[in-house]
């Protein structure tokens, strides 16, 4: 009997060895871009699928995800000109976002007009159901887990222009209940995801929102990460999500229907 516990013991311990610590993979994510265009001739515009690279460097207690540089030209409907200031709208798009898991903590960089902030926010336990459903992801044996979020969905509308061009606007967003559904391996010991998911017991790999709305794939895990880059952004002005949301929505106000323009030729 004791050399049964003896041999669980050395088993349990070996596990928990083999677990690591830190890593740095690379999602690509995908968004399906027509889902909430209103109709044919708006879709007629833009691409189906926008698709981009992010990196996801990590510890067991910091995180630090970022928007991979692109070779192609960027989505026209991505961003927009506000006052003669460059907004990117969307995810962590604007700059790295960083997370310290242990102090509850997360600093957002942005840009807007040349100017630099940092976007700061608590961390909150996610209300993740954990399933005992399991498929494999790049070798990693990965667990299922599910959560509903509230979404803000903002649609586009389209009029015709002088000149051969199309002036759009948004629409005040309606917000709407959506699934998410994540699939996480506890090879990794840190509660790291890409954007604002995360906080399940190991890395998530996958995730799909809202029914391929949008997905973050895994295309590659390594075991190794720079320390160095796992560091708390500093430079910019600190300003809270509730007053980052505040300004742009007055930047948005102020600067009223034909955010957004496209030429036909």
């Amino acid at each position: 009997m004791k050399k049964w516990i003896t041999a669980a013991f050395l088993a349990a311990s070996t596990c928990v060895g083999a677990q690591q610590k830190e890593g740095t993979i690379l999602y690509e994510r995908k968004i399906n871009a027509h889902r909430n265009l209103p109709n044919e001739q708006m879709k007629a515009f833009i691409p189906e699928f926008r698709t981009t690279k992010h990196l996801l460097l990590f510890s067991d207690s910091v995180s630090i995800y970022r928007l991979q540089p692109e070779e192609e030209a960027p989505d026209p409907f991505s961003g927009g000109n506000v006052g003669g200031m460059q907004i990117r709208i969307g995810g962590a798009d604007g700059g790295d976002l960083y997370k310290n898991f242990s102090g509850k903590k997360s600093v957002q960089m942005t840009e807007i007009g040349g100017k630099n902030f940092l976007i700061t926010d608590s961390i909150q336990q996610q209300p993740w159901k954990l399933s005992d459903e399991t498929k494999t992801i790049l070798g990693y044996t990965c667990k299922k887990a599910s959560k509903k979020i509230t979404q803000a969905v903002r649609t586009m509308r389209i009029a015709s222009g002088p000149g051969g061009s199309n002036t759009t606007d948004t629409a005040a967003p309606k917000s709407r209940e959506v699934e998410v559904i994540a699939w996480y391996t506890t090879d990794f010991i840190t509660p790291a995801g890409p954007e604002s998911h995360g906080m399940l017991p190991g890395l998530i790999l996958e995730i799909d929102v809202d029914n391929s709305a949008t997905i973050f794939k895994a295309l590659e895990v390594k075991n190794t990460v720079n320390r160095k880059e796992l560091k708390e952004p500093t430079k910019g002005k600190v300003v809270s999500r509730a007053e980052y949301q505040k300004m742009i929505t007055e930047m948005l106000n102020q600067q009223g229907p034909g955010m957004f323009r496209i030429n036909r030729n």
